[in-house]
C-alpha cells in the first residue's frame, strides 16, 4: 500500500503508540510506502529519505502504486513561506509549514479534495550560497526532537530541510548525513553551506550544523541559533564554553 500526508504536520513514532518517541515528522504532501499495519497504526517508509516509523492510519490518504511512482519521478515543489495555507472549494483553509510538498496538487486522482495553493513555491536546485539564506528562515525555531518545521526542529531535521528547500537530498539523521560527502581537514577549507558534525565521548555522531562565513555556525540546540566554530567545536558565548566537540567537516555539495 501507499499513501500521502494530507494534514499539515504528522508525528512519525518509533513504536505504534501515541506515547512513543517521535523520530521524525511527515509534512503535508509527502508520500509514503506502507510496510505494515497493526491495529490503528501503520509502519511507513518516507519516499524522500527512506526513513521508517509508525503513524496513525487516520493521518494519511491512501494512493495507488501508480500515483506513488509518478510522484516519485516528478520535480519536488515546496511551500517557500514560513506558513501558508491550502484552500478547498468547501472554504476549508489548511495551514501548511515551510517545506510542505505541493507536487501532487495537479494530479486529480490524488487531489480528490480539490486543494488549491496560491502562495510562493520553490523548486529546483539553487546555488550553494542560498543555503544560509534559507537557514535564517528557521532562526529561533525551538528545538524539538524529531521536528522538521519552524515550529519545532532538531539538528538534523534543520540541515535536511535547508538542503531540501534548495533542491538537495540528504539523509534524516546526523549519523547518516555524516556518511555522505567529502571530509575536509581544516575549518579554513570549508565554505558556507558545508556541514560540521560533532560526537560524544563514545565517538558517536550526535549533532550537526551548517557552517557560515567567518567561523560561525547555525545549528539547532535549544533553538536554531548562531554560535562560533573553532577546531575544538561549537563555542556558546552565552554559556562561555564549548558545547559540542567537533568530529568532522563535510562538503556535501
Amino acid at each position: 500500500m501507499f499513501g500521502i500526508c494530507n494534514l499539515a504536520i504528522v508525528p512519525v513514532r518509533s513504536e505504534p503508540s501515541d506515547r512513543s518517541e517521535i523520530v521524525t515528522q511527515l509534512l503535508f504532501g509527502e508520500h509514503i510506502e506502507i510496510l505494515e499495519r497493526q491495529n490503528q497504526w501503520a509502519r511507513i517508509k518516507i519516499q524522500f529519505d527512506d526513513y521508517e516509523g509508525w503513524v496513525d492510519s487516520k493521518q494519511y490518504q491512501v494512493i495507488s502504486e501508480a500515483n506513488y511512482n509518478q510522484l516519485s519521478k516528478e520535480a519536488i515543489i515546496l511551500n517557500a513561506d514560513l506558513i501558508d495555507y491550502i484552500s478547498a472549494p468547501d472554504n476549508l483553509l489548511l495551514p501548511i509549514p515551510l517545506g510542505a510538498s505541493l507536487s501532487f496538487l495537479n494530479n486529480s486522482e490524488i487531489n480528490t479534495s480539490n486543494f488549491d495553493f496560491e502562495g510562493t513555491k520553490i523548486s529546483g536546485i539553487k546555488p550553494k550560497s542560498a543555503l544560509i539564506t534559507t537557514a535564517f528562515m528557521y532562526l529561533n525555531a525551538p528545538y524539538l526532537w524529531g521536528g522538521k518545521t519552524p515550529f519545532g526542529i532538531d539538528c538534523s531535521g534543520f540541515t535536511q530541510m535547508v538542503y531540501k528547500l534548495n533542491g538537495y537530498k540528504i539523509h534524516r539523521d546526523a549519523s547518516q548525513q555524516a556518511l555522505d560527502g567529502e571530509p575536509l581537514s581544516f575549518i579554513e577549507e570549508s565554505e558556507a553551506g558545508d556541514l560540521a558534525f560533532f560526537d560524544n565521548d563514545e565517538g558517536n555522531i550526535i549533532h550537526v550544523g551548517i557552517i557560515m562565513d567567518n567561523n560561525y555556525i547555525i545549528h539547532a540546540s535549544g533553538k536554531v541559533r548562531i554560535d562560533r566554530l573553532d577546531h575544538l567545536g561549537i563555542y556558546n558565548p552565552e554559556l562561555n564554553k564549548h558545547t559540542h566537540k567537533l568530529r568532522v567537516i563535510k562538503k556535501i555539495i
